[in-house]
This record gives C-alpha cells, structure tokens and sequence, in this order.
C-alpha cells in the first residue's frame, strides 16, 4: 500500500529541526506510535526512535512523584552538544601536531591560546599545517578536550568579569561634615546652620524640614 503523504524521500540525510522536535513531543504525548510519527513527518521511524531516547529525561519536582518523558528542548540541546563534541574531537585529531604544540607553550612557557597562534602564523613551519584559531582552543579549554586547564591562564583568572559602572550624572552632595572647620565644630562663629528632613511613615505625608544654628542653638521647623 502506497502512502500519498509520505516524504521520507525528501527529508533523507537532513537532521530534525527544532519545529520538529516539537512536533514530536506532541505527538509522542498524544499516544501515537513512533511510525505514525515517523510516517506524519516524512522520516525514517529509526529518526524517531533514536530522538526520542535522546531527549527523554526524569523530572523531578517537589513533593510530586518523578517522572520520565520527552522533551524537545533536552533534545535539541543533546544535539547541539554531541554536534559541537563531533567536529571538536575531529578537529583535535586533524590538528593534533598544532594542539600538542599549543598546550606545551601554555604549561612550560606560561604563553596565552592568542600567543600561541599569532607566533604560528609568522612561522614558515607552520604555514602549510593545520592550526586552529583563538577561539577554537579557548573553547577545547572550557570543554576539557586539552589537558591545559583555565587555571593555567593566569590572564584570564585575573580577569574581572565585572564591568565597573562609571555614573556620569552623579550629584555631587558637598562637603563632608568630617571636613568643616574647627570653629564650626567649636561652636564660636555664629552662622552656621544645620539641616535635616524628617519623613512620616506614609509615602504620602509631608516632609518636615528642621533648621539649628549650632552657636546659638535657634531651632526652625517647616
């Protein structure tokens, strides 16, 4: 028997998009069976099968029985991973004269990934040779592919993550009180006030604003 729908063909060789995924989500929760999604979304049942084991996962929640079911987030994430471990661990294979190369300047010379590279390109030797960038073996370093680890970039363990947040609207509040002349602080001179606001309970009530001249003591309150 023939299928009008199926599209198996078409879809041959392509990996499963994230839109699929959900699609298969909804319908493994719906109750069909992994051909019947595997026949609805023109792929190969094996396809289904083998994304379903893949993003299957126990939840578990709080003061609720654990439960195991598929999700196409879990899926696609598992994907990406094993995508990115796949042509990470090829690369290390290709380029593994380069890699050896690299981690022996950063432990016994103390020679930043960026060094690494940028010496590599100048020389004659490797010009013909595979080399990965920059980025590329900061990234297997992150991943543990190397056996240089962060703690053997001294660089980038003193760098501080947080941007310093420079205000340039700052109201500038005068002087301190710390900072006033000794004849202030002696109570000598007459003129000089101090002042102060006091705020009620509610958001809504008025301010009370409260004036002392420190000589003489007169006391002012609006």
């Amino acid at each position: 028997m023939a299928h009008t729908e199926n599209t198996i063909q078409n879809c041959k060789n392509k990996h499963l998009s994230p839109f699929e995924r959900g699609q298969i989500a909804a319908l493994h929760k719906a109750g069909h069976s992994n051909r019947d999604i595997a026949r609805r979304l023109g792929r190969v049942h094996q396809t289904i099968t083998n994304e379903l084991e893949r993003g299957t996962t126990t939840q578990l929640k709080t003061g609720r029985t654990p439960y195991t079911a598929y999700f196409a987030e879990t899926g696609q994430a598992v994907y990406e991973r094993n995508r990115l471990n796949c042509g990470a661990k090829s690369k290390l294979l290709t380029a593994a004269e380069f890699i050896d190369f690299a981690c022996e300047k950063i432990t016994d010379q103390g020679w930043s990934p960026d060094a690494v590279v940028g010496f590599a390109n100048k020389q004659k030797e490797w010009k013909d040779k595979l080399m990965v960038s920059t980025k590329t073996l900061y990234n297997y370093i992150d991943l543990d592919f190397l056996h240089v680890r962060n703690i053997d970039l001294p660089m980038k363990t003193r760098q501080n993550t947080k941007t310093k947040r420079v205000r340039k609207n700052r109201r500038i509040l005068g002087m301190s009180i710390a900072e006033r002349p000794s004849e202030i602080e002696d109570r000598t001179e007459f003129g000089h006030w101090e002042i102060d606001t006091v705020e009620g309970k509610k958001s809504d009530d008025n301010a009370l604003l409260t004036l002392v001249e420190r000589k003489t003591r007169n006391y002012y309150a609006v």
